[in-house]
């Protein structure tokens, strides 16, 4: 497996200690264009399992929702990368609680969500450049009024050196390059990303991220925005009709390989990078694929109890049922909201949906602010 050199590992000096950064060479060098015959196979594989992705999603009456659930299961495994501790069953929760008090591992979800809601509509205007300033943009909706380990300066690009592991650069893991070098860096990948080349869409996706976390623009928050990446440059390029990819749960899975191999590119061994990147767009693929089928099997399965009940029942479960594949966590306040009742008739209707095996107790000890849940659906998603 070829070698490609990245960059090199010069001493630089801050505030009079001396430190190792890491500094990439102008980008992208001409040797990352060549692959091998293996890693364009499995490139063609990822390819054609997106394409199935993106037609067999086009069958589901409610694709939209399908996307918010793998949005939210993304933000879930994509913080908890960082190290929070709360799932995409919690932040679904938060959603439709009126308490304004959400904790921090929680509200680290919430952001990510924003985050990436707000880059799918500045993207659906067709008028948005895949650019730094739209990257900023992200940052921005991620880190302001989030938690943080450090002041973030939310959607600004760092003006001073930060560093991976350790408590200073001298004793950390990995120096990323020094402000003025980062710069150059990131008009390098700029240009990358929007320049009309011969390499194929997947794997590009890969190099734009890991090149990307090589450069660690910002203060904080540099692992999730660079994982919102992938999915907004295959939209981008119109690799997808939808953003139906998000591959943080795979990451997740295997976090000690995705830090490996990440270090790996930074090593000048980019085809173990772009093999690994390649095989979570497979995993990835192939089980979204299963979960909309498991989708389709669900809904089918719970529409028939439905329509066995009288009209006027069936109607009003109908009416939450369809609502449901985009929050399936209620509460008799939901309920209302959604269907005009009063509290006695959504509590009725929830009565009903729990003897029909749709809705269960989230917490069956909670007395009083009970919230509900479809698991079988959300167990799609979750178990996954």
């Amino acid at each position: 497996m070829e070698t490609i050199e990245i960059g090199k590992k010069i001493k630089q000096s801050l505030n009079g200690e001396d430190y190792i950064a890491f500094i990439p060479n102008p980008f992208p060098s001409k040797r990352l264009n060549i692959f091998s015959p293996e890693i364009l196979k499995k490139s063609s594989e990822a390819g054609r399992l997106i394409g199935k992705l993106d037609g067999i999603t086009k069958l589901l009456p409610d694709s939209d929702f399908f996307i918010l659930m793998y949005l939210r299961k993304d933000a879930a495994s994509s913080s908890q990368i960082e190290g929070t501790m709360a799932t995409m069953v919690d932040a679904i929760e938060a959603e439709v609680k009126t308490s304004d008090s959400v904790p921090d591992d929680v509200d680290d979800i919430l952001h990510y969500i924003k985050a990436l809601n707000y880059g799918m509509k500045r993207m659906e205007n067709g008028n948005v450049p895949f650019s730094l300033r739209f990257i900023r943009d992200l940052h921005l909706q991620l880190m302001t009024d989030a938690r943080s380990t450090h002041y973030s300066a939310p959607g600004e690009f760092r003006k001073s050196q930060n560093w991976i592991g350790g408590t200073k650069p001298s004793n950390s893991v990995f120096v990323p390059p020094p402000p003025q070098e980062m710069l150059k860096s990131l008009d390098d990948l700029e240009k990358y990303i929007n320049a009309n080349d011969n390499v194929p869409t997947i794997i590009k996706a890969g190099i734009i991220h890991s090149q990307f976390e090589l450069i660690h623009p910002f203060l904080d928050g540099n692992g999730r925005t660079g994982r919102m990446l992938t999915t907004f440059f295959l939209w981008s390029q119109q690799y997808l009709e939808k953003p139906i990819l998000f591959l943080s749960s795979y990451f997740k899975k295997y976090q000690k390989t995705y830090y490996q191999r990440l270090e790996n590119y930074h090593e000048g061994q980019v085809e173990r990078w772009i093999d690994f990147f390649l095989d979570g767009v497979i995993e990835i693929s192939n089980e979204a694929i299963e979960s909309v089928a498991s989708i389709t099997e669900i809904r089918e399965r719970d529409m028939k109890k439905v329509q066995q009940l009288g009209k006027r029942s069936a109607e009003s479960i109908m009416q939450v049922l369809t609502k449901l594949y985009g929050q399936p966590i209620v509460n008799s306040a939901t309920i209302q909201g959604w269907t005009g009742f009063s509290r006695e008739g959504a509590n009725r209707l929830i009565k009903k949906m729990i003897n029909l095996n749709i809705l269960t107790k989230k917490d069956k000890d909670v007395k009083y602010g009970q919230s509900y849940i479809y698991s079988d659906y959300v167990r799609i998603f979750a178990d996954k």
